[in-house]
């Protein structure tokens, strides 16, 4: 790492499971951890978030150098790896606690996340509105231990198989050039 400080960016796009393997991937991503934000339980609990029970959403929090990767790329990469269309939802997975977020941390953030939803509308790349929210950062609940790193962890298990693991690969063929040197 640099001797640049590290910069946080929390990230809602859909399961944890799914962003937390595609960005632990990028040179520059210092570490990522599972977690909620956004609801109105000061402690929640998975089973409490499944339920639409305390409003949060499932999240990613990513340390980054911005020395190495910048914010912009980031949320490109979030842009690539989920559907920012569908509201409450990806794939599958159904529910406030999978809707499509950017939690940003300061007014540069905030600004960079609105610019990258204009530009994207602009050159029309979906079909459908992006429905993304862009929210300031609230209080980050750390998810369970047994969600971190959970693909990494469970390559066999057949969620992973069939959606963490074409989002990883998507990531890994877009991004090629910014990935982190096995």
């Amino acid at each position: 790492m640099s001797s640049s400080a590290t910069k946080l960016a929390t990230l809602a796009g859909g399961c944890f499971w799914c962003t937390e393997a595609a960005f632990e991937q990028l040179a520059g991503v210092v570490s990522v951890l599972p977690g909620y934000m956004g609801g109105h339980d000061p402690a929640p609990t998975y089973e409490a978030v499944c339920r639409g029970d305390t409003g949060h959403a499932e999240v990613v929090q990513i340390a980054f150098d911005p020395a190495i990767i910048d914010y912009d790329t980031l949320l490109t990469a979030f842009f690539t790896i989920h559907d920012p269309t569908t509201l409450n939802r990806q794939g599958h997975d159904v529910g406030t606690q999978y809707r499509s977020a950017i939690y940003y941390h300061d007014d540069a953030q905030r600004a960079a996340a609105e610019a990258m939803i204009a530009r994207l509308t602009a050159e029309g790349v979906w079909s459908a509105p992006i429905v993304t929210e862009v929210s300031p950062a609230t209080a980050f609940h750390v998810a369970e231990a047994y969600h971190h790193q959970y693909f990494r962890r469970n390559p066999q298990q057949g969620y992973c198989m069939a959606v963490v693991a074409p989002k990883a690969m998507k990531l890994r063929r877009v991004f090629a050039e910014r990935l982190k040197a096995d």
